[in-house]
């Protein structure tokens, strides 16, 4: 008996893809191999689904009414397996995450390796990058992300907590050049800065009447990893401006002193992300739910 499927997913992949090729690539096939599976798709349909030349594909009438159908039919597929796998009592498979390299090392991982000890039939990718990535390009589960959610209409999303910036120095540094307290303090200071694409963020304040200002400072280095930014502070080349995290860390070794603690603006929510879906697997719902509890647990401000 024909297996109904049969070619259904290649042929779904390929419109998605947008070539034959670019689906091989993801389907881990070759290009012939997948034109193969859609000859044959189409033979046993009794119908042509793609209109093809050397350089384009375009759907025909009948194959674009058989693609809806089949995005669908594949969709019901997923939904009903991640009903069945989220009524099993222990999370398993292959869970992909994506988090900020600083705040991912410090604060997301440790929650991570909890969840690996207490689960040892789940297994956790762990991608470190400061790059907001496509979770369904990059076949990313959850995403731990800080700031602005541009893309919020395709992903759901649980709130963590949220971030806000303090300024720091190591106590060689204000022992050389004084310790600011106003706005006006900060004029001709040494600041390490963050800069991502060729663009270095600015440092603001607010100043003692509540007004947020930009604080003139000299930017001798910028770098584009806040750990960075707090290794080249403890070793005395200027100002941080860094998360209220990540610099308390530093103040609690003696390694950098706070100069002003919760600038009062840029504060930024952190969130936990995941593409949305009518069923969420146990394996992605534990991993948010962990998070959740564990996160508010760090006085991130």
């Amino acid at each position: 008996m024909t297996n109904k499927l049969d070619g259904v997913a290649v042929f779904v992949q390929v419109i998605e893809a947008g070539s034959f090729t670019l689906a091989a690539e993801r389907m881990h096939l070759t290009r012939s191999a997948i034109g193969k599976v859609i000859t044959r798709l189409e033979a046993r349909l009794g119908v042509r689904l793609l209109n093809r030349t050397t350089r384009s594909q375009t759907l025909t009438e009948a194959g674009r009414l058989y693609y809806e159908r089949c995005v669908r039919a594949l969709a019901e597929l997923d939904a009903g397996a991640a009903e069945l796998e989220s009524g099993l009592n222990e999370p398993r498979g292959r869970l992909r995450v994506s988090v900020p390299i600083a705040f991912g090392h410090q604060c997301v991982a440790p929650v991570l390796f909890g969840l690996a000890r207490q689960y040892p039939r789940l297994q956790i990718d762990i991608s470190f990058t400061d790059r907001a990535v496509d979770l369904v390009d990059d076949n990313v589960d959850l995403a731990v992300r800080i700031g602005e959610l541009r893309d919020s209409t395709t992903l759901a999303a649980r709130r963590l907590g949220t971030q806000y910036q303090s300024i720091g120095a190591s106590q060689a540094y204000l022992a050389q050049h004084g310790t600011p307290v106003d706005v006006e303090d900060f004029d001709g200071h040494t600041a390490i800065s963050y800069s991502r694409d060729g663009t270095v963020s600015q440092w603001r304040m607010l100043d003692a009447q509540g007004v947020e200002r930009e604080l003139r400072v000299v930017r001798q280095l910028s770098l584009d990893d806040v750990q960075a930014i707090a290794d080249a502070g403890i070793a005395g080349l200027g100002l941080v401006y860094l998360p209220c995290w990540l610099l308390e860390r530093h103040v609690a070794t003696g390694k950098l002193v706070a100069v002003r603690k919760r600038c009062g603006v840029r504060a930024q929510a952190i969130h936990a992300v995941w593409p949305k879906t009518p069923y969420l697997p146990s394996k992605t719902r534990c991993a948010i739910d962990a998070l959740s509890a564990e996160i508010p647990k760090l006085n991130l401000d």
